[in-house]
């Protein structure tokens, strides 16, 4: 079963709006709630469940490794 979570995102608008819905469109992207919506509305299959979180685990792995000097980046 797929926990609801309600997003409660407030983000105060001084002047210019433009800089706050930047600002808002961050605050979505980094708690997850398109993800989330995506995720309730399409079905997804456990091995995709799967093979998503392991594509996931070795780009960050390889930008760790990138940011720590340890690969080259093309």
């Amino acid at each position: 079963m797929i926990k609801k979570r309600k997003a409660n995102i407030e983000i105060p608008v001084t002047g210019y709006v433009d800089r706050a819905l930047k600002q808002l469109k961050k605050k979505i992207e980094r708690e997850g709630v398109v993800r989330d919506m995506k995720r309730t509305v399409y079905f997804e299959s456990a091995t995709q469940k799967r093979r998503k979180r392991l594509v996931r685990a070795i780009k960050q792995n390889l930008m760790r490794m990138i940011n720590q000097g340890l690969m080259k980046a093309h």
